[in-house]
């Protein structure tokens, strides 16, 4: 059973990491790193990864020059856990925010000021910290907002609610709105995926001479589908028939949750995943422009499994690129995402990478680039030594839980995946079992064929959760 109530992270005796030197890379120069997160991108949503509807020039020139990963996994199948899992090293059964749950008006259940992030690390290690896009582990103020934790300037939607509309009535730079006039009473002029973008752009151009780290965290392609003319134009007619979502432009729920509507679902998709790509070629752009993308890591991803909501459509673009489920889905569709690295004179060109890896695998990573020590007690493992093609160290398994929709659990061991459903309710689902070596797709469900093996997965999803107690703030209440 999946105990609803979050644990205590203090509990895990989390320490700050110390400085060390990096034994297998004594002579590596710290580098810069942009790490550029997207929304409900699917495995399948990058011509790189086999999308033929459209294609991502950019980002697949991004993965020619670097590294792409091919089983390379989210933290979760939806945004908050994912995030959080990203931030602290941690899966969801010891991360300490392991769902999306809101706080009114504004923002989520926040990150407490015990948890260690890994902002917060290269924070400490004289990196200067920016986070540009979407948030959502803490509403502002609290102590999860993101200047409490480890991010040096923040620009964008604190709430993942709120970064649901991209004409929204305001974003936020550190603890300042920032209101964008020309979205007051309910206009669409001011697009926010574009001014966040400039800023990103401007933290870059700021920090060229200093050591900085840069999560990118786009809110596209995240429903609702909705993007300025220019970038529509190119793309209306091409993707036929076209898909209608008839959604919210006025009254409750306009601009506070609730989509808007979308005459053109397949174009506005196309469109926003273009837009994005080209996001991400201006990006390294500046960096060969201002002379250091050869000192500077660019890793892209998604947080999580193609999204259906707001006019979305995964099967007509084969979103999950072939594989099972959806987000909010533990099957492969829901939690495997794109990973791509690039590292100018590091990182071997147009090379492909099996490795099996996940979000809090990020924390390590970053750690050991930034040559600081983590704590032993991290459920994640640096593969750096695979961005540099050494010899890479191996997880024993990889955990999921997911506690909306009954609840969910998955276990990945080896080639076996394990995954349970409705664990939380009266008549919990069997464990199912696949071979992801010859079923990717998950059709086959070998759990009959082999008990033994279910055997072990049941052990190893009850072995890796934390013992549950009430996740305690320094405030108290988090409701405003």
């Amino acid at each position: 059973m999946i105990n609803r109530v979050i644990v205590i992270i203090a509990a895990l005796g989390l320490t700050m990491c110390a400085p060390k030197k990096v034994a297998q890379e004594e002579s590596l120069v710290k580098p810069n790193i942009v790490y550029i997160l997207a929304d409900d991108l699917g495995y399948g949503d990058l011509s790189c990864y086999g999308q033929t509807k459209f294609s991502t020039p950019q980002i697949d020139r991004l993965a020619a020059g670097g590294m792409r990963f091919t089983q390379h996994y989210s933290g979760s199948s939806v945004c908050a856990p994912a995030r959080s899992s990203l931030l602290t090293g941690l899966h969801t059964g010891h991360t300490p925010i392991r769902g999306n749950k809101e706080v009114r008006p504004e923002g989520q259940w926040p990150l407490a000021d015990s948890v260690t992030t890994i902002l917060e690390v290269l924070k400490d290690a004289g990196y200067v910290t920016g986070v540009f896009g979407k948030w959502g582990l803490g509403f502002p103020g609290s102590e999860g907002d993101p200047n409490n934790q480890g991010v040096d300037e923040f620009f964008g939607y604190n709430c993942q609610r709120l970064a649901h509309h991209y004409y929204p009535y305001y974003l936020w730079h550190n603890q300042e709105k920032v209101y964008l006039e020309g979205n007051a009473d309910g206009k669409s002029n001011d697009y926010a995926p574009e001014i966040i973008h400039k800023k990103a752009l401007e933290f870059i151009e700021v920090n060229k001479d200093n050591n900085f780290v840069l999560f990118y965290t786009t809110p596209i392609p995240h429903a609702e589908l909705i993007l300025p003319d220019k970038y529509m134009e190119p793309f209306r007619n091409k993707f036929l028939p076209e898909k209608e979502y008839k959604g919210v432009d006025s009254g409750e729920g306009f601009r506070d949750g609730a989509y808007g509507s979308q005459p053109e679902s397949h174009a506005a998709f196309a469109a926003m995943v273009t837009l994005l790509d080209s996001q991400v070629g201006e990006l390294v752009g500046k960096l060969e422009e201002l002379g250091i993308a050869e000192n500077t890591l660019v890793i892209f991803s998604s947080d999580n499994g193609p999204h259906q909501e707001g006019g979305a459509d995964p099967v007509y673009f084969n979103s999950a690129g072939g594989l099972r489920g959806f987000k909010r889905d533990l099957y492969e569709g829901g939690i495997r995402v794109p990973m791509i690295a690039s590292w100018p004179g590091k990182i071997k060109p147009g090379t492909v990478s099996d490795h099996v890896s996940a979000f809090w695998d990020v924390f390590p990573t970053f750690a050991e680039l930034a040559q600081v020590e983590c704590p032993d007690n991290l459920d994640g493992i640096s593969f750096l030594p695979a961005l540099l093609g050494q010899e890479q160290k191996k997880h024993e398994y990889l955990y999921w839980e997911f506690h909306e929709m009954g609840g969910r659990l998955a276990v990945r061991m080896g080639d076996w995946k394990a995954v349970k459903y409705r664990v939380n309710t009266d008549n919990p689902k069997p464990i199912e079992l696949y071979n992801l070596a010859n079923d990717p797709s998950e059709t086959t469900d070998l759990a009959k064929d082999r008990p033994d093996i279910v055997q072990t997965m049941e052990e190893l999803m009850q072995k890796s959760r934390t013992p549950s107690s009430v996740f305690t703030f320094s405030s108290e209440t988090i409701i405003k």
